[in-house]
């Protein structure tokens, strides 16, 4: 398979079910991802950085994806699958690509799934990885990080069933591309793939039962514990399994508040995990380049209420006008136009001034079309990925230009800092903690 291709679903039997996997990759160390609630290996691969996480795992080890009993393209059940169920859909997945040991990387509630495998099957399991997960969903005594089970199913029955397949999840787990809204009608289908919304409460229902705090003790395969500091799945919750768990690893990552795996520092993710599984890691990660370039957002102001109040014609001739501009105008301040999002533009320039000056340029532009935007820069070190990119910068300028107002162009402090001198104003924003990013930041309102 070359790195560009997708991979191909097949299927295997899992008892009377039948459980779809994906295979990328042939390096010598098999990787069986072990998937949360949310999850179906196809349409996964329409989030952005899924595909690109699964290629970085797949530079050291063939990678397994798969959709549990129950969930995604896997055999839907009458009621729920038993956790014994799920746990030998990890067997049969061994069994269907001939692996006598694999590394496990459980993620969310595949994490105590992998923990019991582990625990039965140590002579198939060569490490184990953990990643925001959990030894128990709900709340008891001696366990405090989770709310309770009443209070989980009724967040579930009241809010997520009634708004599911609408993106209702995601600020608890996509929150980074919460705002993007190319990324919100991928999530909200994705919602749809994965669960009905009476499947979801019989998974609440299901979840909170899981506890596996007496198995851990009895995890004798190395075992690495990795967890977000921000993660909706609170960091006690590792930290609880990494003291359990005899001999295992502890690491923590600030880079951004997502329960899914795939989104944030992936260099630095998947380099952990090949230096655990592997004893070595990678200098650098074929396939991607890494540069320091400043990272523009731009949004349309009540772009929904305008779009209603135009129709979709009039609107789409509007948009046009608007992505032309934007194509003309980032071209002249020699930057990158990344991408139109439906709404708005990411672009990228290799110096900060340039981009200021093409985002003033911008607002001005589409306040002659009637179009008010709202405009966030960061600099700092993006990943260039196949016509695309990602890395904290990216997530960081979303956040500044989602503190900005109609027709304002917001800049953080590291920008103002590269370009004094320049001739540009800039006028104090006030300090802001930007969701999902650590510590308070320091913003401008930049002017000519």
């Amino acid at each position: 398979m070359s790195t560009l291709e997708l991979p191909e679903t097949h299927y295997t039997r899992s008892g009377e079910l039948n459980i779809a996997y994906q295979v990328m990759g042939d390096g010598p160390v098999d990787l069986i991802f072990v998937p949360g609630m949310i999850t179906h290996v196809e349409f996964l691969h329409e989030l952005p950085g899924y595909t690109d996480f699964l290629r970085r795992l797949a530079g050291f080890a063939r990678v397994i994806t798969f959709d549990k009993s129950g969930q995604g393209l896997s055999d839907r059940y009458l009621g729920m699958p038993s956790f014994e169920q799920r746990i030998d859909d990890v067997r049969a997945i061994m069994e269907a690509i001939g692996s006598r040991r694999a590394a496990l990387l459980g993620c969310s509630e595949g994490g105590p799934i992998s923990i019991v495998f582990a625990a039965t099957f140590p002579e198939l399991v060569s490490h184990l990885v953990l990643f925001g997960s959990f030894a128990r969903f709900s709340s008891a005594a001696g366990y405090s990080f989770r709310p309770s089970g009443n209070e989980i199913v009724s967040r579930v029955d009241d809010v997520w069933a009634g708004g599911w397949g609408t993106g209702v999840t995601i600020r608890h787990f996509l929150p980074s591309h919460a705002d993007d809204p190319n990324v919100a009608r991928q999530y909200a289908k994705l919602e749809r793939l994965a669960f009905s919304p009476g499947a979801l409460k019989m998974a609440a229902r299901y979840n909170i039962e899981i506890d596996v705090r007496t198995i851990l003790p009895a995890i004798r395969v190395p075992t690495l514990v990795l967890h977000r500091e921000a993660d909706v799945m609170s960091i006690e919750n590792g930290k609880f399994l990494a003291s359990q768990i005899p001999g295992a690893q502890f690491l923590s990552y600030a880079d951004c508040a997502d329960h899914l795996i795939f989104p944030g520092d992936q260099s630095r993710l998947c380099g952990d995990i090949e230096e655990f599984v592997t004893g070595h890691r990678e200098a650098t990660a074929p396939d991607f380049d890494r540069v320091l370039a400043t990272v523009l957002f731009v949004d349309i102001v009540d772009s929904t209420r305008r779009a209603v109040e135009m129709g979709d014609q009039a609107w789409r001739r509007l948009l046009d006008e608007h992505d032309q501009a934007a194509q003309r105008i980032v071209t002249q301040h020699r930057g990158v136009l990344v991408k139109t999002t439906g709404d708005g533009i990411l672009a990228t320039f290799d110096g900060p001034g340039r981009a200021i000056r093409s985002a003033l340029a911008f607002e001005a532009a589409t306040r002659r079309l009637g179009l008010p935007v709202r405009a966030g820069l960061h600099t700092g070190e993006i990943e260039l990925r196949n016509g695309d990119i990602g890395g904290i910068a990216v997530h960081a300028a979303a956040r500044v230009m989602a503190q900005a107002g109609p027709s304002e162009v917001l800049v953080s402090r590291v920008v103002t800092d590269l370009v004094a001198g320049s001739g540009l104003k800039f006028a104090d924003h006030g300090t802001h903690e930007l969701k999902g990013l650590p510590g308070r930041w320091d913003l401008f309102a930049a002017s000519a």
